[in-house]
Parts: structure tokens; sequence; C-alpha cells
């Protein structure tokens, strides 16, 4: 908005007004008195135009994001933490029980136990939210004495912990709502619904699924992945807990609503390669497994057929390979359908 508002331009500005008879030249007088103010009024003139972007919520970023759209009644789901898996067990690995609130280290986390699954097993809460909690497992060590303990582990992700939502996902679901008729329950609102809870991605709504008065509502975690198995307990607390058409929940009085995670569907690739001279093949593999999985996402929901060539072009795009003899996709040379309800995900990469 304020592009042509630079230090030159201002300066140059300033320099016309003073009378011609005074010496203007740099390294006079006025010159030397006028170039500080010029350069603060260039510097004022960039903050306005930052602070301008921010008041929109197209270009708003953080906390004037969330101001910017707090009419609309969408706020930033905040960063949840993991749950995990823990076994606990004494001499000759006999199973061991363990107080509730008991904490133990994996460095550099903390954990906390939260409930037991039965003896000798767990469900642990990292103290710490956020992502960074779903990355460790192994040998955890307690912070306190605990008679007749042996050994403890994380062997398992339970529930993701997830990170504060970005200010990208934050805006996708605020223009939405807004372009999207979020009425009278429709399909869109009951997805806006799924969507509203942590953990949740993206969702998909099946009118009339099981007869009238019948909605599934089928969800995706934030990496395209099926949700653990508390997120589908949560939405479905949300929208409707009792499954009776009573209206507990978000959904109105009539509607049965049954939520459930996709269906996964793996993608194997086994692929030929011709590689450049001193190319590493477990390099290549790591970015094969990293280009289909990205493709993979942007799949998710919304085209239903994995395509043999979009593969294919994966594996060319990375530098270390010349071009590849032999691609199989689940065994075949063919693109590959997904199910409505179902997300396809990487299997296993096979390189040689």
């Amino acid at each position: 908005m304020f592009e042509e508002k630079t230090y030159e331009f201002i300066l140059e500005r300033m320099l016309e007004r003073v009378p011609d008879s005074i010496d203007k030249r740099e390294g006079s007088i006025i010159y030397d008195a006028l170039a500080p103010s010029a350069a603060e009024l260039a510097q004022m003139y960039l903050d306005l135009d930052y602070f301008v972007n921010l008041r929109f919520a197209e270009t708003a970023t953080g906390e004037y994001l969330d101001r910017s759209i707090a009419w609309s009644g969408i706020t930033r789901k905040q960063a949840t933490k993991a749950q995990l898996l823990g076994v606990f067990s004494g001499k000759d690995a006999v199973p061991v029980e363990v107080p509730l609130g008991s904490r133990f280290s994996l460095d550099p986390l903390n954990y906390k136990v939260l409930k037991r699954i039965e003896a000798g097993r767990y469900v642990l809460e990292c103290e710490s939210s956020g992502k960074e909690g779903n990355r460790r497992f192994g040998a955890l060590l307690p912070l306190e004495y605990l008679e007749g303990l042996v050994k403890a582990e994380l062997i398992e992700l339970f529930v993701p912990g997830e990170d504060t939502e970005s200010d990208e996902s934050l805006f996708t679901r605020y223009r939405e709502k807004i372009s999207r008729p979020l009425t009278s329950a429709n399909r869109h609102q009951y997805e806006f619904w799924a969507r509203e809870n942590t953990g949740v991605g993206k969702a998909k709504a099946f009118p009339l699924w099981n007869g009238p008065g019948t909605v599934k509502v089928v969800l995706l975690d934030n990496e395209m992945r099926a949700p653990a198995a508390p997120v589908v307990e949560e939405v479905q607390k949300y929208i409707d807990p009792t499954r009776d058409g009573m209206g507990e929940g978000a959904a109105p009085v009539g509607a049965v609503v049954t939520v459930m995670g996709a269906l996964e569907v793996p993608i194997d690739v086994d692929v030929k390669v011709t590689l450049l001279n001193g190319a590493g093949i477990d390099g290549v593999k790591e970015a094969i497994e990293q280009g289909v999985s990205r493709y993979l996402k942007e799949l998710a929901m919304a085209d239903p057929l994995v395509r043999y060539n979009r593969i294919a072009n994966v594996i060319l795009d990375v530098p270390a390979v010349i071009d590849y003899e032999i691609l199989t996709l689940n065994g075949g040379t063919e693109s590959i359908p997904v199910d409505s309800e179902s997300v396809a995900v990487l299997g296993t990469v096979t390189v040689s």
C-alpha cells in the first residue's frame, strides 16, 4: 500500500520544499538535518503497511488472525499432550503396578501415569504439549523410587499430541465457514463440527448412509491418516454422544450420527532406478518416501485415484534419479482407486 514511500522518495520530496537558494547537496547542513527524519518516516510507512495487513484475516498472523476472525466464533485449536502406552515389570518380567500420577523421564521429556489398562500396562501423558511427545519411545527412568520396579518402557503412541493450530489451518477453517453454507445441519456443517475438535485435520459427511435420519462422518488426523480411537470418540461425543437421535450433542433432534476414522489403504511402491554416479540408494529411497507421502496427503478426501503416472513423476523428480525401469504400485502397473471412506497412505517402498 505504501511501497512508493521509500527513504529516497521522502527525502527528495522534503528537499523540494527547501528553497533553491539554500545548499541542498548531500553533506550540506539542510540535507543532514532532513535525512534522519526521512529515514524515520520511511520506517513508519513500513510499519503502517505491516499493521494494515494484520487487520485483515487473509494477511493477518498470530494473535491478530485470532482477533480478525473472532466474530465468526472460530477459535484456534490449542496444543494437546501426547498419551502413550507404558509397560512396567519387576523381577523375571512380572508385571508391576505403579501409582497413578507417578512421573517418569525419557530425556528430555517427562511423563505422568494417567490410567491403568491392565496389570503392568498404563497410559502415560507427556507433560509437554505438542507433537514432540509423539516421537520418543524406549526405557523410562522413574523420578521417584518405586518398590519392585525393574523395567519401565514406552512402547506405543496411544493418542497423538498436537501442536497449536497453524495460521494456515485456522484461516482455512475460517474461509470454509464463510464460503460454504453451514445451515440447518447440512452436510458441510457436520464436517465443520468434526473439524472443530483437536486432532481432526479433515472430515467428510455421508448423509442417509444407513437410511433416513442417519449420517456418517469419516475423519482424518492432521497427517491425513486415520485418527486415534480417542479422537474419534471425542468427535462422537461432541456431535451425537448417545447415537439415538435425541439431540444430546451438536447434531439436531432426529439425526443419528456415526463417527469413524477413515480406512487406511497402504500403497506399496517397488521401483528399479538408474542413479547418478555416487548417489546413495538410501538417500534416494528417503526422498521417494517423502515425495510419495506428500502426494498422498494431497489426495486425501480430494481425489479418489492414486495415479500411477504421478508416482512415476515423484520418482523422476528426485535429483539423483536418471530414470526408472520397473515401477509397480501394490504389485501392479495401474492407478489405484480409493474408496470415499478410505485414505491412501504410504506402505512399503522398495528401491533397487
